[in-house]
């Protein structure tokens, strides 16, 4: 068992600044306190715990979440805390566009400023639609004071005439069929209803649940909190045990630089890899470890995958199963067991307790939904990690999730400048396509999309879906949904908006992939790309003015994990306490 460790005064809570003088500066604060129905028995020496809450009414991930933060608040107020619930940007995935992706820094920089400016003395972040997790994580570990993570969790399964539906996996594959004649008018209203049946997020092992499964191995979240559905009971427990157990870290100081090293990155890494997590794992993980100073890089996922087997057979990247088979088969804590000898299990957690304590006692109740590691999905992890000229500085992929066939492929490349470009091309009949074809879509990276739009999973043209193919390669500096599955080859880097070589190819050369040697090249000599370089003109900047301009001039590209360059540390030191005056 680990030590007990030392508690602090209540002199030496960060509210304490606020509050604590007997001055003309604490006269305005307590009295704003009293105006709020608050008296001193209330918060005077007690924790305050900010409850940031990402929910909206746009939010379908998270329309749980107004009952759930008095969960949290129940939790808090047994434990003798004050929890004070504060709306942070609900970034959606369904409803904003161009992409949620373009405001995942800026929900990072609301999340530190309102934490850093308010008197609070602990934080309990909710989220869990995609770009919400790593955004509040980004923020949180910049702002340094004691977190939680509460996960919104996966919705319940879905289901149409006996059939089983996953989010968007089953989307994409109907829509298939819809093109190919083989789906009424009826029958897709009936899907439509059938495959979101409640709150949470995305019951495949899409990017919501990679990246909450992600904290949990980072050892920010209860154990198990991330595979629990959302409108099990189990989730009500688990927010208000949330909220007792945020007042504990307060007194004891556990800060998430206690929690986030190397060798937890290195857990979230395997574990990602073993669930068969979403492509967009590659980004956000590369976000979260700079924001704690760890120099994680595209190498060191791809490194991590060649020896990470995958355990969680969950579509896509599995053949069966969905989230909420998951959590009844022993959830993420149970597949960290059967990883555990990959694990670093000294590592700490937000319970105070470390991984392994943590996960001794799991078990596996259905060996087909996490498998041993005797008996994987899949030999080497989800994703990845491809090289070449066409991609100097990196492109992912998921082997698991598409035909080995394309693991080895030449062809000739059909290039796209713009998804209205290509959706009006696949549409067209006509068009002269094989299944040997490498579809290409450019300037859709984090300036050109703008935003890192999830584009990449590029449909198949019309005319070679209606002879039966499902599946073709396809090349993207895009993202696309964790959701997705085929062969797409996605994250170029450098993008084409910016002058990468994919600006630089043409319909007609020939397009190489060798997955098991890592390499993705346009089939052109170094002389024939230098002559089409310097024809190359930069296009026009998508934004003349605000958030929008900000965004293109400051975000990294993909490689580097798109966080804005002025909020890492290699920038310069977080902003330390306010003066309160």
């Amino acid at each position: 068992m680990t030590n007990s460790p030392k508690r602090i005064s209540p002199n030496q809570l960060r509210s304490a600044r606020w509050f604590a003088p007997d001055d003309l500066r604490s006269f305005g604060h307590r009295s704003r306190m009293m105006q709020l129905g608050y008296g001193d028995e209330d918060y005077v020496d007690r924790p305050i715990i900010g409850i940031l809450n990402t929910w909206s009414e746009m939010n379908t991930c998270h329309s749980h979440f107004r009952e759930r933060a008095q969960d949290v608040k129940r939790g808090i107020a047994m434990a003798g805390g004050l929890g004070l619930e504060m709306p942070a940007l609900s970034v959606d995935e369904s409803y904003i566009k161009p992409t949620s992706m373009l405001l995942r820094n800026l929900l990072a920089m609301e999340t530190e400023e309102q934490i850093r400016s308010h008197p609070l003395d602990g934080v309990v972040l909710m989220g869990g639609c995609d770009k919400t997790t790593p955004a509040l994580l980004m923020g949180a570990i910049s702002a340094g004071v004691p977190f939680i993570f509460l996960p919104a969790g996966p919705m319940l399964r879905g289901h149409f005439q006996g059939q089983i539906l996953g989010s968007g996996s089953d989307a994409w594959k109907f829509w298939d069929e819809r093109r190919a004649g083989n789906i009424n008018d009826e029958q897709w209203q009936g899907l439509q209803g059938g495959i979101a049946r409640s709150a949470g997020t995305c019951m495949t092992m899409g990017t919501a649940s990679t990246m909450t499964a992600i904290a949990e191995a980072l050892g920010l979240t209860l154990p198990g909190a991330s595979s629990i559905p959302a409108p099990d009971s189990a989730h009500q427990r688990m927010s208000a045990d949330c909220g007792r157990r945020i007042v504990e870290m307060v007194w004891t100081q556990q800060t998430p630089d206690q929690i986030i090293t190397e060798a937890a990155v290195e857990n979230a890494t395997a574990v990602a890899l073993a669930t068969g997590c979403s492509t967009n794992a590659a980004v956000h993980l590369l976000a979260i470890a700079r924001r704690a100073k760890i120099n994680l890089t595209l190498e060191d996922i791809d490194a991590r995958g060649m020896h990470t087997p995958l355990l969680a057979n969950i579509r896509p990247s599995g053949t069966t199963y969905l989230m909420e088979d998951f959590y009844l088969a022993g959830g993420l804590r149970a597949l960290m067991k059967n990883l555990s000898g990959a694990l670093n299990l000294e590592c700490m957690t937000v319970n105070g307790r470390t991984v392994g304590e943590n996960i001794a006692d799991a078990q596996v109740f259905n060996d087909d939904v996490i498998r041993s590691i005797d008996n994987p999905l899949y030999e080497n992890g989800s994703i990845a990690v491809l090289k070449g000229n066409l991609c100097p500085d990196g492109a992912v992929m998921k082997p698991a999730a598409c035909d080995p066939k394309f693991h080895q492929h030449e062809g000739p490349a059909l290039v796209f400048d713009s998804y209205a470009e290509m959706k009006a091309a696949v549409d067209d009949e006509s068009l002269q396509v094989t299944p040997d074809h490498v579809m290409i879509l450019r300037n859709a990276g984090p300036q050109g999309g703008p935003g890192f739009p999830e584009w990449g999973m590029l449909p198949i043209p019309t005319v070679l879906v209606k002879q039966g193919v499902r599946d073709m390669l396809r090349i993207s500096d895009a993202r696309m949904s964790g959701t997705s599955y085929g062969a797409c080859i996605l994250h170029v880097a450098p993008e084409a908006f910016v002058g990468g070589n994919l600006a630089l190819v043409r319909t007609g050369d020939l397009i190489r992939v060798d997955v098991e040697k890592r390499r993705l090249d346009v089939l052109i000599s170094e002389a024939e790309l230098a002559e089409r370089r310097a024809q190359w003109l930069p296009p026009k900047p998508r934004y003349e003015r605000g958030y929008g301009w900000l965004f293109q001039r400051h975000v990294a590209q993909a490689n580097e994990g798109c966080d804005f360059d002025f909020l890492t540390d290699s920038f310069g030191e977080s902003a330390g306490e306010p003066d309160i005056f």
